[in-house]
């Protein structure tokens, strides 16, 4: 197993945003650029725990999930991997954190999970996920439904 650093010093309000492809810094600044802008129509200012160390590189979210499960107040982590770095909309990699343990049985798990525990979003779209599903306002599977049935199979954001 890949032992990667312990991510630290996250606020829960904070989106956690793992970096995992090292091969274009240019590409990397527009990720983190789009990232950081204001959200719901401008009102509200972008909270980002960037890990931006290469230590990370090349990590598949199985080992980016084995590191981050153990802070309870996050419920989805995002990578910006190979194909955020190359498509032109910078999509990122939403992962759920969420295990068989953590429902009551296998068919709560599967209906959660309907569209798979991973699915693509666009830069904007990272904002409102990590928010309403740190307040239980929408489930993951929502956002994994609306990537699924986009053309591009991208969430797009409110």
């Amino acid at each position: 197993m890949r032992v990667l650093p312990t991510v630290t010093g996250r606020d829960e309000f904070d989106a956690l945003v793992v970096r995992t492809d090292y091969h274009d810094d240019a590409a990397w600044q527009d990720v983190a650029t789009a990232l950081m802008q204001s959200w719901g129509d401008g009102l509200y200012e972008a909270r980002i725990h960037f890990v931006n160390d290469p230590a990370w590189a090349d990590a598949t979210a199985d080992d980016v999930l084995n590191v981050v499960r153990a802070d309870e107040n996050l419920a989805v982590v995002f990578l910006a991997d190979r194909m955020s770095m190359q498509a032109g909309t910078r999509p990122l990699l939403a992962v759920t954190t969420l295990t068989r343990e953590d429902c009551e049985d296998d068919e709560d798990y599967d209906e959660l999970t309907e569209f798979g525990r991973e699915f693509r979003t666009a830069p904007a779209g990272v904002h409102d996920i990590h928010a309403n599903l740190s307040i239980s306002n929408m489930g993951f599977e929502e956002y994994a439904a609306w990537a699924h049935d986009d053309p591009e199979g991208i969430y797009r954001s409110f």
